[in-house]
């Protein structure tokens, strides 16, 4: 269908109308943000999340309303492997174009995570009171969870790899000058590529007049991902292989072994907000 000029103004009318009647919010929530993975062999330490929103809610009559606006939130965790000593193997292409085995061993490896995204919140609100100045309110909608960025930094005792030649039953473990060889005190920083998803989300919770035109919100939430947030064309080692030397490996990350890694958000908690018109 074509939108032509009649349309469009007719879409800005109405969502200025709606907005003109409504309820507006700002608030914060935190809780456990948890991201879910299926990627075996690893093993992930779950921080606290948070998030800070704002939005409206116009409504239609005294107990039904509908819901939209903005949120920023972070998800934080630290992510090893379930076993220390095991070896991850990839394949490679050497600084001379031939391929080999590219195998990675890692003493204490740890990555940390910041995963920071956008919200695009749509709910529907029910509320009824249940006392003067008190309502019971129940939020259940969805959300466009969009990334911004997913950065890991990685630390490492130790870093060994080697390399093994197929074709002429060759194995190298200890040639730095074409990157195979140890390193010691492994540091790095490094980006996963994403892509946004549709979660779920559910409010539970009341508000209390503060004056005829503000009241204050407090509320439990769950919100659960769909699909993955990673956009991945391959799989990778996880510490990168660097031809030319055995230092500046790239951090390509744990979720990276795995081509069609599903790493999913989940975070329940606590909201508390601040209503006004």
């Amino acid at each position: 269908m074509k939108f032509n000029s009649k349309h469009i103004l007719g879409i800005i009318v109405i969502l200025f109308s709606t907005v003109a009647s409504a309820q507006f919010y700002v608030g914060v929530q935190t809780g456990v943000g948890n991201l879910e993975s299926n990627v075996a062999g690893t093993v992930a330490e779950t921080k606290m999340g948070r998030a800070v929103k704002a939005g409206y809610i116009y409504s239609f009559t005294k107990n039904i309303g509908i819901g939209s606006g903005i949120e920023f939130s972070q998800y934080k965790q630290n992510v090893s492997l379930t076993y220390s000593s095991n070896t991850l193997t990839n394949y490679e292409v050497d600084a001379s174009g031939s391929a080999f085995i590219y195998n990675v061993t890692t003493s204490n490896y740890k990555e940390k995570q910041t995963l920071q995204a956008v919200q695009i919140p749509l709910f529907v609100q029910l509320k009824t009171n249940i006392n003067t100045g008190i309502d019971f309110n129940f939020r259940a909608g969805v959300k466009y969870f969009l990334p911004v960025s997913y950065k890991i930094k990685a630390t490492a005792d130790n870093v060994n790899n080697t390399a093994y030649y197929p074709d002429v039953n060759l194995t190298i473990d200890n040639l730095p000058e074409y990157g195979i060889g140890q390193q010691s005190s492994y540091s790095a920083i490094g980006e996963y590529e994403t892509k946004g998803i549709f979660m779920s989300s559910f409010e539970l919770g009341f508000t209390f007049d503060i004056g005829k035109k503000n009241a204050l919100y407090a509320a439990m939430f769950l919100e659960n991902g769909y699909g993955t947030i990673l956009d991945q064309e391959k799989k990778q080692s996880y510490v990168g292989y660097n031809p030319t030397s055995t230092t500046d490996r790239k951090a390509n990350g744990l979720y990276s072994i795995e081509q069609n890694a599903k790493i999913t958000p989940v975070a329940f908690g606590l909201t508390l907000g601040w209503n006004f018109k």
